[in-house]
């Protein structure tokens, strides 16, 4: 009986984690653009800037992961990578064109993903629609996520680019 109502408590527990991290919340934080949250496992928004580096720390993120093009206006990679350091934060800088993606970008997105330690994680880009894109490909290939249940979520993150999507779809297919 002790076995079956432990058994019970864990599938509840377990059911609930699932479903929390499904819902993906808007969150507006002075100085960085597009903020969406899925709970606490990951952020995907827009620019961002080495001040707000600390605050990211404080919303409970361990990583943070910048797909912004050092050749973007105000893109401050160095100045970002250096308050995330300064702050005990995993920093990972993957540059990747939206216009022009390649599939190295994403190949090193999922590796970072694939060691520990690295959620939750705050993904960003410049508008939030490259960041919910390789979050998407991360949830299907690494988490297992159904691909339909998976767009959904990116789409909510912010993912609204068809020209990525496609690209996105054809790298999970690729990868089967």
């Amino acid at each position: 009986m002790k076995r079956l109502l432990l058994l019970c408590a864990l599938t509840t527990i377990c059911l609930t984690a699932t479903a929390e991290h499904e819902r993906v919340e808007g969150k507006p934080v002075a100085g960085i653009r597009n903020l969406k949250v899925i709970d606490s496992m990951v952020a995907c928004a827009g620019s961002i800037t080495p001040e707000n580096v600390s605050g990211i720390k404080d919303m409970g993120f361990v990583s943070i992961v910048n797909l912004r093009r050092p050749d973007e206006d105000n893109a401050r990679i160095e100045e970002e990578a250096a308050a995330a350091q300064s702050v005990g934060l995993t920093y990972v800088h993957i540059p990747f064109n939206s216009r022009a993606p390649d599939t190295a970008a994403v190949d090193e997105f999922l590796a970072a993903f694939s060691n520990p330690g690295m959620e939750p994680s705050f993904v960003h880009c410049a508008g939030g629609s490259r960041a919910a894109a390789m979050w998407y490909a991360k949830r299907v290939i690494l988490d297992g996520l159904d691909k339909d249940h998976a767009l959904e979520e990116a789409q909510r993150l912010g993912l609204g680019s068809e020209s990525l999507t496609a690209f996105i779809n054809d790298y999970i297919e690729s990868s089967r």
